[in-house]
């Protein structure tokens, strides 16, 4: 995953807005906060300290994760200064999720994690400059402290009333699994969180998901209770799509940022194919791109929808954001070759597997297979005699060269040495993958 510097040296917010608030209300990233008209002029003054926290419960961050991370980079760009927490301590218990208790992860795994995040963070916000981020790991003042100490210092500024009524809490409470104490406890390290914050460098925001708002809460009160002061809090909208299914979602497969576990080719994959109906709203929560550009996207959706010209230009701002410009144009590359636009063979083995993993497989292929039976084995044909007359027909295509003769095999057609692509007609593809 690279985004470059000089990638971040061009990015802008938008001057035909009035400050970044009125930017990030339209953009649709405010869908709760505490007060509004303090926000604004928060954040169209001098430069101030803010902060949102990524906990290591995987060994990447995904397309939810984005959202807070382009939301960092966007108030950094209206001259205030970022703190990236990576979670250390509260990755090991992890935020209390509405059906069940987390698995915990060993302490090392976590550890490990912590600084794959920290990296992917890392590559999107500056660190040069006066308002240089910064990156904090809540562990480092976790970890000193004895529980009793927690509970004198900290714990005695929560009310078990308050915490049962956090959302994420009564769900559990409501729940056959119920709820243990240590994911009961989870607010009061967040909240913890942004006292250290706020006492070690004057940090006067925490932003998140509206999902954790009773956690970026608890950290607002108890500065209040503690210190007598007043911070403010951002809670992003979740983000789903118009048919009201969960974003970034596909078959239970989250859509991550690391390329080992969601290629370059698939993620521009997921973009390219965002429905009409919601491509705007990611144009405006994912992308740099202004407003007037984006309303004459939104007017090519309206006008033109079949060219898909909006989804195109998501596609490859997105992937270049995350995975670079030359990965993106890549995948672009073998999404044309895929379809007979482009040389199969000018593609890099990692591109051209990435692609072909993402088709319907023909399995245990070895090159003496015959191209009628592949097609039957990754379902483009139902038998033998369906290959054969496809093959007649003309429609039948391997490494988008046609092929004539229906006794013919895989042969030298490999690519690289372990690859290739059956087409039938325009649009019905299989991949050949020999191990």
């Amino acid at each position: 995953m690279s985004t470059s510097a000089s990638a971040l040296q061009n990015q802008r917010n938008d001057d035909s807005f009035e400050d970044v608030w009125d930017e990030l209300t339209w953009r649709g990233l405010v869908h709760v906060s505490t007060d509004a008209d303090e926000l604004k002029k928060l954040l169209a003054g001098e430069p101030i300290t803010y902060y949102c926290g990524f906990d290591p419960t995987a060994p990447s961050l995904h397309l939810g994760n984005l959202v807070q991370i382009l939301l960092l980079r966007r108030i950094q760009l209206a001259g205030h200064r970022p703190l990236g927490l990576v979670g250390g301590s509260t990755g090991l218990i992890g935020d209390p999720r509405p059906t069940a208790e987390r698995t915990l992860n060993t302490k090392d795994t976590v550890a490990e994690w912590v600084g794959y995040l920290q990296g992917q963070i890392e590559r999107f916000l500056s660190f040069e400059g006066d308002n240089a981020a910064r990156m904090v790991n809540n562990l480092d003042w976790t970890a000193p402290l004895s529980a009793i100490d927690f509970l004198r210092e900290v714990g005695k500024y929560f009310r078990v009333g308050t915490m049962l009524k956090k959302d994420a809490v009564s769900a559990r409470l409501n729940s056959d699994a119920g709820i243990s104490y240590t994911e009961f406890s989870y607010q009061i390290l967040q909240g913890m969180d942004y006292l250290e914050l706020y006492r070690s460098y004057n940090c006067v925001l925490q932003t998140g998901g509206s999902d954790q708002w009773g956690n970026l809460t608890s950290g607002t009160d108890l500065i209040h209770k503690a210190e007598g002061a007043s911070v403010h809090a951002i809670g992003t909208p979740l983000i789903t799509n118009s048919d009201g299914t969960k974003f970034g979602k596909s078959e239970g497969n989250a859509v991550w940022l690391d390329p080992e576990l969601t290629s370059p080719y698939a993620f521009y994959q997921f973009w390219v194919n965002t429905d009409d109906k919601d491509v705007v709203d990611r144009l405006k929560i994912f992308t740099f791109l202004d407003r007037t550009e984006i309303d004459r996207l939104a007017e090519a959706v309206a006008s033109e929808p079949f060219k898909r010209e909006a989804q195109k230009v998501l596609a490859f701002e997105v992937t270049a954001l995350v995975h670079g410009e030359d990965a993106t144009r890549a995948a672009i590359a073998a999404s044309a070759a895929l379809f007979g636009q482009g040389e199969l063979a000018a593609l890099d083995a990692v591109t051209l597997e990435a692609a072909i993993r993402e088709l319907p497989q023909a399995a245990e292929a070895n090159s003496s297979s015959t191209i009628a039976q592949l097609l039957v084995d990754a379902t483009l044909t139902k038998s033998l005699g369906e290959s054969r007359r496809a093959i007649a027909q003309g429609g039948v295509y391997l490494n988008n060269d046609k092929v004539t003769d229906d006794a013919a095999t895989l042969g030298a057609a490999l690519l690289h040495g372990r690859f290739a692509v059956l087409r039938r007609g325009k649009k019905s593809l299989a991949g050949v993958v020999i191990s």
